[in-house]
């Protein structure tokens, strides 16, 4: 006989008078004066249940129960006594007068009370499992198996195939280091597990799948931080014979419909696209939050001759910016707040913040307050003034460096602004689901400390069929057939059109001071595939974690997966990683070596 004939979601008035079996757990057993009323918990709801003291063995049995026992119960559905209905459960007109009890497992102490919302994070993942009972990280799993089954069923009825690919696989450099897994038969040898299934996602479409997806675990070791995982999870898809115009289309409908399918969410239709220039003059990053209304303005040009040499020198620079941050009404800030953005912006990179509050626009130089206008030409303040749309009570932050450095100071700046009280109460931010494409990236970054071009997504990537020439005159002019889909600031999904001819990916390796021995040993299996008739191809990876991080509104990405890892790569729950005994270290062919001795 069955334990249970209905989960706890399914009882509603709809079973009234019918004798039923549930199982759970005790959230809180309630003694009011001689009837005991539990309140049991399942995946799917939660109901009342009534025990009166009629039955005596039964009743002993709830008398000794407490939170988080394991128990079943037979009893008759009843409506609740007027006034006491709860409109927030789906049974909240019923409650369950209780025949029979039966405790399956009882619980010891708890650690802590899982209705406790001031838990540590460290308290949390020690004893993940019984975190895992809390409602909200139910409905957190919960929501990711629908995302999951969303996308299944999108790209299926899309024609894709979901096909395996390899765990154990060649270590390759695609930008973050390799976790290496030693071969007990190949001594000396190692595998790596892998960063993403690019390339052999590459290698089905050469072997005509034409449309394939996973939903696979990838494994990055790299610096962790709220977005990020040793191990995450892809939807990780790939096409053959289309163009990144009909790629595009085809994954911003797939998101589309996941977001109204889960969320009844109607995000944009079209979504925007945005030139990877643009995002990064108008708001120094390649993942801009649109739902911030702040943008920069450019000041490069006219600051190579004023008399403030912090924006003259980065004018002057070859690779240098100046530019304005304007926040509108900013000019209420006190002086402690802009000396905290000063403080912040230094984690950046940025060696200072610059600032002007403008209390009369009319007046120019005279009706602006700052120690810096001094120093700035009536040309350079007209222009400034003109060009930020700069109005009386404005507050205007300035960065002035590299371009690197001012992106990332500035455009961290604009975020954190925007996302303040201040912000808000100003209507300087949007609440809403912004999407965004983000496209023709460059192919390659200068490394300064490799002092060699690398590959801004990876070396697989395709050029622009105009910049084709540029990979062996002038590699930092060379575009990318690359896009990104950004989210209210996250990157949620990035993917490209893949170089299916030998030739053009060995000019590639060139340009990226790849020799070919090098590209031999490393890629040869790519390169000998692409020989046999490969197919044009392209395809895009999501990061999973990330979108359902975005729609549960969780502040990191472990709160919507079952067993993380913190942000030093360890699991609390297991103690992994760990030491292993000398006999598996032997069969292995590996020797620790003692750690030195502090100096």
């Amino acid at each position: 006989m069955s334990l249970r004939s209905h989960t706890l979601g399914a009882v509603t008035e709809s079973l009234l008078g019918q004798r039923i079996s549930l199982c759970g757990w005790v959230q809180r057993r309630r003694d009011h004066g001689g009837v005991i009323f539990i309140d049991l918990r399942d995946r799917e709801g939660l109901v009342q249940v009534v025990c009166d003291p009629d039955r005596a063995e039964m009743f002993a049995a709830a008398e000794g129960l407490r939170n988080e026992f394991c128990v079943q119960i037979e009893g008759v559905v009843r409506a609740r006594p007027a006034g006491t209905e709860n409109a927030q459960l789906a049974s909240g007109k019923v409650e369950v007068l209780c025949h029979a009890l039966q405790v399956l497992n009882p619980s010891a102490a708890l650690p802590f009370q899982l209705d406790d919302e001031n838990l540590s994070e460290t308290t949390r993942l020690t004893h993940r499992v019984l975190d895992l009972r809390r409602p909200q990280m139910q409905h957190n799993l919960k929501l990711r198996y629908r995302v999951s089954m969303a996308v299944r069923k999108y790209l299926d009825a899309q024609g894709f195939i979901d096909i395996e690919t390899p765990m154990l696989t060649k270590s390759t450099p695609e930008g973050a280091r390799d976790y290496l897994v030693p071969s007990r038969v190949n001594a000396g040898q190692f595998f790596a597990l892998p960063q993403s299934p690019q390339l052999f996602k590459q290698m089905l479409m050469v072997s005509g799948f034409d449309r394939y997806y996973q939903i696979t675990k990838c494994f990055r070791d790299e610096d962790l931080r709220a977005d990020r995982q040793p191990e995450f999870t892809q939807i990780d898809c790939e096409t053959s014979f289309l163009g990144e115009d009909e790629i595009r289309p085809l994954f911003e409908t797939m998101i589309r419909r996941v977001f109204k399918e889960v969320l009844d969410v109607q995000l944009a239709d079209p979504f925007p696209v945005m030139p990877y220039s643009e995002a990064m003059a108008r708001f120094g990053s390649d993942k801009p939050d649109l739902r911030v209304k702040l943008e920069f303005t450019e000041l490069t040009d006219v600051m190579k001759d004023v008399d403030f040499k912090v924006f003259a020198g980065a004018a002057d620079l070859e690779d240098g910016r100046v530019a304005a941050l304007r926040v509108p009404g900013g000019g209420e800030m006190s002086r402690s707040e802009i000396d905290a953005y000063t403080e912040f912006v230094k984690i950046y990179g940025a060696k200072g913040l610059a600032w002007i509050k403008v209390n009369d626009a009319a007046k120019g130089r005279d009706g602006l307050q700052s120690p810096i206008v001094k120093n700035l030409h009536d040309a350079a303040i007209a222009a400034i003034l003109a060009r930020s749309g700069a109005q009386n009570g404005d507050l205007l932050f300035f960065g002035a460096d590299r371009a690197k450095v001012v992106n990332a100071a500035l455009g961290a700046l604009r975020v954190k602004i925007g996302h303040s009280d201040f912000a808000r109460a100003r209507g300087l931010f949007e609440d809403a689901w912004k999407p965004l494409w983000v496209v023709d990236f460059p192919m390659f970054e200068f490394d300064d400390d490799a002092q060699r071009w690398v590959a801004c997504h990876h070396p697989f990537t395709a050029p622009k069929d105009e910049h084709v020439e540029y990979l062996a005159t002038d590699p930092g002019r060379c575009l990318a057939k690359a896009y990104d889909m950004v989210l209210n600031g996250w990157e949620i999904g990035g993917g490209s059109v893949r170089i299916h001819r030998a030739e053009m990916q060995s000019k590639v390796f060139s340009a990226l001071n790849i020799g070919p021995d090098e590209a031999r040993a490393k890629f040869g299996f790519l390169l000998d595939a692409l020989q046999y008739g490969a197919p044009p191809h392209g395809g895009i990876a999501f990061g999973l974690d990330r979108i359902v991080t975005m729609m549960t509104g969780a502040q990191s990405i472990r709160d919507v997966i079952a067993f993380p890892k913190t942000q030093r790569a360890q699991c609390l729950l297991t103690n992994a990683p760990s030491e292993v005994d000398e006999k598996q270290l032997r069969e292995l062919h590996i020797r620790l070596r003692q750690a030195q001795p502090a100096a």
